[in-house]
């Protein structure tokens, strides 16, 4: 079977899963998916009901991560595997403290009790470590870790762009602006009609 992606276009998550699924050339179903009226079918498949989703011959992966592994282990012309675990601790803190900081920046009405711009301080201590590291990537090619967090940076930046735009961060803003631009964010920034049972199917990438 061709595997299933229920997807969102906005949602940072789904870009990563759908870097991976378009770099190693993983055909899929794309099946969009609106958070405020999901698909029955989505909701069947998913444990979490959040997106990406993937239905696969081996069944169901329902984390974003897992996604980008899967395809990259099936296929990986550029080698984004190839990093140390640097990487993949980079990605660690980006998941865990800095998205934790990211929402109650972004989404603070979400949060009465707490201080956004004390969570956006706590997001741009892990940006200036970041931005130290980075020259044209975390590493010396594009690897995972790139992939997998520039999302996260991405919708971070547009929380306040000019603020973001502001910040000693060159290598990082440099990182985040040829990300924005490269044929490769295009190429998974499609817009999709909402997906319904019964349509005929869409193909990724």
């Amino acid at each position: 079977m061709t595997p299933i992606l229920y997807s969102f276009r906005r949602c940072p998550y789904a870009m990563r899963a759908r870097l991976a699924l378009a770099v190693s050339g993983t055909t899929t179903e794309l099946r969009e998916i609106v958070l405020r009226d999901k698909a029955l079918a989505f909701l069947d498949a998913s444990p979490s009901g959040t997106v990406p989703c993937m239905v696969t011959e081996g069944g169901v992966i329902d984390e974003s991560l897992d996604i980008m592994l899967w395809a990259l282990r099936r296929r990986d012309p550029e080698g984004w595997l190839n990093m140390s675990n640097a990487g993949h601790e980079w990605v660690a803190r980006a998941d865990g403290p800095f998205k934790h900081a990211l929402d109650r920046t972004k989404y603070a009405t979400r949060y009465p009790d707490e201080e956004p711009s004390a969570h956006r301080d706590q997001a741009a201590a892990f940006l200036t470590e970041l931005d130290a590291v980075i020259d044209q990537w975390i590493f010396d090619h594009p690897t995972l870790a790139d992939f997998a967090i520039l999302p996260f940076v991405r919708q971070f930046a547009f929380i306040d762009k000019p603020w973001f735009d502001a910040q000693p961060w060159p290598n990082l803003q440099a990182w985040l602006e040829r990300f924005l631009r490269s044929d490769r964010f295009a190429a998974i920034m499609g817009k999709y009609p909402k997906w319904a049972e019964g349509d005929a199917p869409t193909f990724f990438p």
